[in-house]
């Protein structure tokens, strides 16, 4: 009898099989399919075994097990079990650092970005490597994901938010990190000074609408008990108060400053305390590398590079020195040539990017670090 040739559902390869082959292996990736199956196989068809068939069911096991799935492997989220609400074990648990990572492409749109998903990634190694982040307490949401509840739809941020604050106790560190879209929107609640509320946009945006910054801050700001800390990365247009957060640092005047009138809730002492740092003012927008930050080839989002490469230098650096920091990388990229000069002097005051400090409650930047830990 003739060898018959044969295909692994694994990686693909062709290879030859003699005939009466009690156990395949594929020469490229190993993969090895049991005798088990070939006997039962061989009683079912009277000795003559189908090797269509035979891999057909080698497949369905493969498929069932997940050892052969490609998108399996390119989750980022590592337990299926992050996708349930963690539960409370009443104050016995150590400390615990949470994150929750978003990054927006709109793939399928005309507003496409390019490297969110790239900055995702890097900021996720970011909280790994820098600060020990538990792989298994990070949730990643892009379009990239296999599981449809990990793409960045609006229902999925919205349950996401209160994964992330859910049962949170003294001691926690929590991380909130948006890449994507942000947009302004007439406020219509009138607790916004210059009118408009800040938003974020979830990848199903044209469909079932944006996020606003009053929504944001009542998922994963109002719920901080006291003693816990969240830090909220956004880099995204319009994200300077993306959270609502009462206090907005002026690097200039080296003091902060109250953005909007406190309400009655802002003013328990009783909260944790919740941190931002937004790409860019309310009116401004962010602009991505585009080559103009360490000569990259990938669009990422300016702030996060530069944020990530200061912080991976000096992991112990104050809030006060990241953010001058930021803005001295920022405008040193810009006075390289990131936008034609004649552009740049007429959308000036528009598109330079001024990274933004804001918090829940004042603090002294020159004195608190950065440790999300």
């Amino acid at each position: 009898m003739m060898d018959t040739r044969s295909q692994c559902y694994r990686c693909g390869q062709r290879f030859s099989v003699p005939p009466n082959t009690a156990t395949i292996m594929c020469p490229s990736c190993k993969f090895e399919t049991k005798t088990q199956s070939f006997e039962r196989l061989k009683s079912q068809d009277g000795g003559q075994i189908s090797f269509r068939s035979f891999i057909k069911t080698a497949r369905t096991k493969l498929s069932r097990s997940g050892t052969g799935s490609s998108k399996s492997n390119k989750s980022l989220n590592c337990k299926p079990s992050t996708l349930l609400f963690s539960e409370s074990l009443s104050g016995l648990r150590p400390c615990r650092k949470r994150a929750l990572l978003i990054g927006v492409t709109y793939k399928n749109s005309k507003h496409k970005l390019k490297g969110t998903i790239i900055d995702v990634k890097d900021f996720r190694g970011l909280l790994m490597d820098t600060f020990t982040f538990p792989k298994e307490d990070i949730r990643v949401l892009t379009e990239e994901e296999p599981e449809p509840d990990f793409v960045p739809t609006k229902k999925n941020i919205q349950n996401s938010f209160k994964w992330l604050v859910e049962d949170c106790m003294a001691g926690d560190s929590l991380v909130f990190y948006f890449s994507g879209h942000g947009v302004r929107q007439f406020d219509f609640d009138s607790d916004e000074s210059d009118g408009f509320d800040e938003t974020i946009c979830p990848v199903d945006f044209v469909e079932v609408g944006t996020i606003r910054d009053d929504e944001i801050k009542s998922a994963i700001v109002r719920p901080l008990k006291k003693g816990v800390t969240l830090n909220a990365i956004v880099d995204a247009c319009h994200s300077g108060t993306v959270l609502d957060l009462p206090y907005v640092y002026n690097r200039k005047a080296k003091k902060w400053e109250i953005s909007n009138r406190l309400s009655e809730d802002e003013k328990h002492t009783d909260r944790g305390l919740a941190i931002s740092i937004a790409a860019c003012e309310d009116r401004q927008v962010a602009a991505d590398t585009s080559s103009c930050i360490g000569k990259s080839s990938i669009n990422g989002g300016a702030m996060t590079s530069v944020l990530i490469q200061i912080v991976k230098k000096n992991p112990t650096i104050t809030y006060g020195k990241l953010l001058d920091s930021i803005h001295e990388d920022i405008e040193k990229a810009n006075k390289e040539g990131c936008l034609p000069g004649i552009l740049k002097r007429m959308l000036n005051n528009f598109l330079s990017q001024k990274p933004q400090l804001s918090a829940s409650k004042e603090f002294n930047v020159n004195s608190r670090f950065l440790i999300l830990q």
